[in-house]
């Protein structure tokens, strides 16, 4: 192998354009592919800045020539050479106007055959992608996720910090506190018997500062989950985290919707509208049955309880009871386009979210189809369409359960809908952004029959709620809670803090926590509030979450350089793996389990 001694990079290959013809220059970087002509040998140059056509010709320099000969695909290269214009234009690449004519070529390594392709439509599986992420990183458009993730992550960084936002690290090795998903535990060798946690959040730390005085404190953070995962969550993720002292929840709000216009203006060109929309999570999930609604496109919910209350068919009439609804969408106009097999599938799609069926109507010129017309009367179907807004070829389609049933399973047909008739590819480059507001305070963990904060037990509730906190309904309590919503996901939330000594005390009564066993959770931060908080409110963003959006991509693991595959194992490295028996001696820590070949 040679090396680059005396010889300096002079751009990425990516760069050239026809105003460099003429110039000599040096590039370095691995060989895409080769083609030898006989007399002439091309060679396609990659690196982080994208591909350039480089020639190697005998008239120009044989030596370079028979060595450009025996190259293979990702040999890593380094050539000098003169900019010309390509006789044969490509014009769909950046470089596609010039070649390098090489007067002289390195071999600065050598490769073997690539289990993968180094290309984007290689249609490889992900666990192989993963397993040779290292490969996969070479690819154009994950090297684009990655330099499109660092531009997120400056652009929030230079906001915030002409915003007097001060970054602030907090710890990894904390103190366990219950958070709403299972602790990473970390064993203390020191301290024998005892663990830290790693921090699903900064989120006491955060208040802390508020209460030092730092009064705007943000944070690019790492975070760390052990909960189930899907597309987009990982058991370690990144945060822009962010505090503000002296503020109420609109002052919060108007601060991210700065960020936000800075952002899709520099990253995506588009000028997003301030004020963003706001909407409650009551309109939420009665209109779309999600916190984090997609409205891009329509399929509103319909309720219909009101109008099928002692109607002649049972699934329907019996949920005309407190608690229970019948709801509906009008896929408008597209009755042709679900077939019979096609209902199925979206009936598949509701029991799979608890539903116990779904109904379905359709509007035709000889009247209503539907396996439970039958069921009703001339004037209950009459009620029906009319309540709906239906015509002819339009497909009603209908869930009557729980609420929360409802509105989880008739949201999950509602978006299987728009994904069947192609809404979500077609609408893949809209961003639609809202805020969601006034959460419930509580939600009922049925596991152990009993209320837990539904974001954590430092929100506040709204100024109107906080004398009913020791109300049997808790779940009509609403909190001082906000989420930043994209396209159906949740990308950002955050709240006003408790800093009321005396609500928080009302609030863990509440919680059925015991003043003991507040103290014992979470004694340090009761014991700072004892000495003057003031006013407080934060959010947080998921960095990988809105990288993922504004890169127009379905999984997180696609805008992270090292990933957990779904069953939060690495499969390059194999982490999680078993420790060394000398290890687990040094923090007496015995493991009862049958170490299987990893």
């Amino acid at each position: 192998m040679e090396t680059i001694k005396g010889l300096k990079r002079s751009c990425y290959c990516g760069d050239l354009r026809a105003e460099n013809i003429g110039q000599e220059v040096v590039l370095m970087g691995w060989v895409q592919k080769k083609r030898n002509l006989g007399g002439l040998v091309f060679v396609d140059l990659r690196d982080r800045g994208g591909i350039c056509q480089i020639v190697f010709d005998t008239e120009v320099d044989k030596e370079a020539f028979e060595k450009a000969e025996k190259l293979g695909s990702e040999y890593v290269i380094a050539i000098r050479g003169e900019v010309r214009e390509r006789q044969s234009k490509n014009p769909n690449m950046p470089t596609g106007d010039v070649e390098i004519f090489a007067k002289e070529l390195r071999l600065l390594n050598k490769s073997e055959t690539p289990p993968i392709y180094i290309k984007d439509d290689d249609d490889v599986s992900e666990a192989l992608r993963l397993k040779y992420r290292y490969l996969d990183l070479r690819k154009p458009h994950m090297q684009r996720n990655l330099l499109l993730r660092q531009k997120v992550t400056n652009i929030a960084r230079q906001y915030f910090t002409e915003q007097n936002f001060c970054e602030i690290e907090t710890p990894f090795l904390i103190k366990p506190t219950p958070e709403g998903a299972r602790d990473y535990l970390v064993p203390s060798r020191v301290n024998e018997g005892k663990f830290y946690a790693l921090p699903q959040s900064p989120q006491l730390f955060k208040q802390l500062l508020m209460v030092s005085g730092m009064d705007r404190y943000f944070q690019v953070v790492k975070c760390f989950r052990d909960e189930d995962l899907r597309a987009d969550r990982q058991p370690e993720f990144t945060q822009i985290d962010l505090e503000m002292s002296f503020v109420e929840a609109e002052d919060v709000m108007n601060t991210i919707e700065g960020f936000l216009k800075i952002l899709f203006k520099e990253v995506r060109g588009i000028d997003l509208e301030l004020p963003l929309q706001k909407m409650t999570y009551a309109e939420a999930m009665s209109r779309y049955g999600s916190d984090k609604p997609d409205t891009r496109f329509g399929y509103e919910f319909t309720d219909i309880t009101d109008v099928v209350a002692g109607c002649g068919f049972k699934v329907f009439a019996d949920c005309a009871v407190k608690g229970k609804s019948v709801r509906g969408i009008n896929v408008e106009g597209m009755a042709d386009k679900f077939p019979r097999k096609q209902i199925s599938h979206l009936e598949d799609c509701a029991k799979t979210y608890k539903a116990k069926g779904l109904a379905w109507m359709k509007i035709t010129e000889e009247g209503i189809t539907s396996p439970i017309a039958k069921f009703f009367t001339e004037d209950e179907l009459k009620a029906i369409t009319e309540k709906m807004n239906a015509k002819v070829g339009d497909l009603l389609l209908f869930v009557a359960d729980k609420d929360a049933i409802v509105f989880d399973a008739l949201g999950q047909v509602r978006l299987a809908v728009a994904e069947k008739l192609g809404i979500l590819e077609e609408k893949k480059d809209q961003f639609n952004l809202l805020w969601v507001t006034e959460f419930p305070l509580f939600e009922e963990d049925e596991e152990n029959g009993r209320y837990v904060a539904k974001h954590h037990p430092f929100t506040s509730p709204l100024d109107e709620d906080i004398d009913r906190l020791d109300t049997e309904e808790k779940d009509t309590l609403r909190a001082k809670a906000y989420d930043i919503v994209m396209n159906g996901y949740e990308v950002g939330g955050g709240s006003v803090r408790i800093s009321d000594g005396e609500v928080q005390k009302k609030m863990f009564d509440a919680l059925g926590m015991s003043q003991e066993e507040a103290q014992n959770k979470f004694g340090f931060l009761l014991d700072a509030f004892r000495f003057g908080a003031p006013p407080h409110a934060g959010m947080a963003f998921g960095l990988d979450r809105l990288v993922m959006l504004l890169a127009g991509e379905d999984n997180i693991r696609e805008v992270i350089a090292f990933p957990k595959n779904q069953n939060a194992v690495c499969p390059m490295t194999n982490a999680p793996s078993f420790a060394e028996e000398s290890q687990l001696e040094e923090l007496n820590i015995k493991v009862d389990i049958k170490k299987d070949e990893e």
